[in-house]
Parts: C-alpha cells; sequence; structure tokens
C-alpha cells in the first residue's frame, strides 16, 4: 500500500510540474517595431500598441526583421511572452 501510495504521489507531483497554463491571446495587426536588443515587439491592433517580449522559443523568432511594417499575427501568452509570430 505504501508503494502505492508514494507511487501516486510522485506521478502527480511531476505531471503537475511540467503543466504550463495555456492562457494565450492571439493579436492580429502590423508589427510596428522590432528590438533586437531588448528582444521585444511592437504591433498596431485596432489602434492600439501591444508589446511584448520574444524569446529564443518563439515561433517566427528568426524573420521579425523582416517582417516589420508587414500584417502579422502573434500569439501571446498570459505571461507577456509571445509564443509565435506569423505573417498574415
Amino acid at each position: 500500500m505504501k508503494r502505492i501510495l508514494t507511487t501516486l504521489a510522485v506521478l502527480g507531483l511531476t505531471a503537475s510540474a511540467f503543466a504550463g497554463c495555456g492562457i494565450t491571446t492571439t493579436t492580429k495587426g502590423k508589427l510596428k517595431s522590432y528590438d533586437k536588443d531588448s528582444k521585444s515587439i511592437t504591433i498596431e491592433a485596432d489602434g492600439k500598441e501591444v508589446s511584448t517580449k520574444v524569446k529564443a522559443s518563439t515561433k517566427g523568432a528568426d524573420d521579425l526583421e523582416k517582417l516589420v511594417g508587414k500584417n502579422v499575427t502573434a500569439v501571446i501568452s498570459k505571461h507577456g511572452y509571445a509564443e509565435s509570430v506569423d505573417k498574415g
């Protein structure tokens, strides 16, 4: 019985350690600027400016300099980092 409870406790703790919150917002608009030094982007959407940080794991981060001035779709996590930035 001890082994079963210990195994269940370990499985429960490891599963919660890898769970992400998953709360995101999608922003569509024109990529106004990309600052390579601070790793941040600014998107103009519906008359408002949305600024967010870019991480190395952000999908599409390699092509951000080419997308300045073009329409983009960005998926931004609740924590303020862009998960992906795509042309479109």
